[in-house]
């Protein structure tokens, strides 16, 4: 009997009090139990809408129907055909407004779960079923995949499934790209991806860390080392500041660096020697969701009060809803048409304060989101002793740079063929935040999917 219940099953979770000072997964999984009774809610529809919705095209009904049918090892086989990352897409993508959004449940009550079903069957296929991933007979042709992030291991294993010799070339120290260095471990655990990762070395796949491509090898030195073709997946690394008096005081950071001290160099365990200066109050400019992951890990490594201060009211924040309230939960404060003009320092050098002025909303502007206006004589000050400004990235210049024949747009975004995902650069692919500026986990491996299929095609036709 199909399961009617109008609301998702819950999701387990920590207590706010408690999970706000530990690093520990916010959310703790399904049990069988509940996997099976929220399953069991899926009509299994005809026409599959929630499949229109998913960027890699995860065959939905058909992992649901056999989790309904306690069958768990073939709902992992199902998701694993077209999704080379379950455990991380059940995590951290955006469900409700992909594959969720077109749910016929979601009509007249809540749709069925289908990231918290994923990440089960995911997690269960991690503890239950023994990986023996087997190396697909070479087919004598190699590619170069820059980075190590979502779009980078997606299209390595994609093009390793079809007997490619890939090599992956990471920048930074580990591979997982934005993965690692991005995503708390609090809301993706560096288990996961790097069990995703060992995957890929099974498969044969070479990667290559300390890699900075543009510096160490460029894109003309790998084609002369025999790759066929390349695809650059190397994300949008460089971060966007305010231009505002007081960003180089000490205590301001990105939130590219204040996460990756805190995530890849384990800045939050008292055993590794990674200095992030302890302070007592944060103001984290942005309201995505790199903007309260900054704030929530500040909020875990002891500060008494965090601010989130954005510029918009919270009906425009691109965060996710689910991000938004476990941030409030966790003792968040909320400083909604508020704008940073100005951070103030002391003798030292130090910030101790920040300087904003009150917004209000006008009318809708090229992103569809209404227009902040400073409201005169509005201006007032928080006291805090470190300031993280989240309001963005670009694509790093460096490739684009060091490439002849690459082109970009005026946001340093590279410029692809939308159908192909080529550059302007022969047999050179890209596809992720390079090509889109900052975007979700799931519409880059969309890209990496895209560019094996287009690569694989390329060299066919030699």
């Amino acid at each position: 009997m199909p399961n009617m219940a109008l609301k998702k099953t819950p999701m387990p979770e920590q207590q706010p009090s408690i999970r706000n000072k530990n690093f520990s997964e916010v959310a703790t999984g399904y049990t069988k139990e509940m996997a099976v009774e929220e399953a069991k809610r899926c009509l299994n529809c005809k026409h599959k809408p929630c499949v229109t919705g998913c960027p890699v095209s995860v065959r939905i009904p058909e992992f649901i129907k056999a989790v309904a049918q306690e069958d768990f090892a073939l709902a992992y086989k199902i998701i694993k055909s077209t999704n080379s990352l379950p455990a991380v897409c059940g995590r951290v993508c955006p469900q409700e407004t992909q594959c969720e959004s077109k749910c016929v449940r979601g009509i007249k009550g809540e749709p069925v779960a289908i990231g918290r079903l994923e990440r089960f069957v995911a997690d269960w296929a991690m503890e239950n079923i023994e990986k023996k991933t087997e190396k697909v007979k070479s087919n004598g042709h190699k590619v170069a995949i820059i980075g190590s992030g979502p779009a980078g291991l997606t299209c390595a294993g994609d093009l390793a499934s079809l007997g490619y010799e890939v090599t992956v070339f990471e920048a930074l120290h580990t591979p997982g790209g934005v993965l690692m260095y991005g995503i708390p471990e609090f809301r993706l655990p560096k288990a996961v991806v790097q069990a995703e990762v060992d995957g890929l070395r099974d498969m044969g796949v070479d990667i290559q860390t300390n890699m900075v491509i543009g510096k160490i090898l460029t894109i003309d030195e790998l084609f002369e080392d025999g790759y066929e073709a390349v695809f650059v997946g190397s994300g949008a690394g460089l971060p966007n500041f305010m231009k505002i008096e007081g960003e180089s005081l000490l205590g301001v950071y990105s939130a590219n660096e204040f996460l990756t001290r805190i995530n890849l160099m384990k800045g939050y365990k008292d055993e590794y020697d990674t200095p992030i200066k302890k302070v007592k109050s944060v103001a984290v400019v942005g309201g995505g969701n790199v903007a309260m992951d900054a704030a929530r890990c500040a909020k875990r490594l002891g500060a008494e009060n965090v601010y989130i201060v954005y510029r918009r009211s919270e009906a425009e924040m691109p965060a996710r809803l689910e991000e938004i309230h476990h941030a409030k939960e966790e003792g968040i404060e909320f400083k909604l048409l508020t704008n940073p003009i100005k951070i103030l320092g002391d003798d030292k050098g130090f910030v101790n304060k920040i300087e904003c002025v009150e917004m209000e909303l006008g009318e809708p502007d090229a992103s569809g989101r209404r227009r902040p206006i400073e409201k005169k004589g509005s201006n007032f000050t928080l006291d805090v002793d470190c300031v993280v400004i989240a309001i963005g990235n670009s694509p790093n210049p460096l490739i684009r740079t060091t490439t002849p024949g690459i082109e970009a747009n005026k946001r340093g975004c590279l410029i692809v063929d939308e159908d192909s995902l080529k550059t302007t650069r022969n047999a050179v692919y890209a596809g992720g935040d390079v090509v889109t500026g900052a975007a979700t986990v799931i519409l880059a491996m969309g890209a990496g999917k895209q560019a094996a299929k287009s690569i694989d095609e390329y060299i066919k036709s030699k």
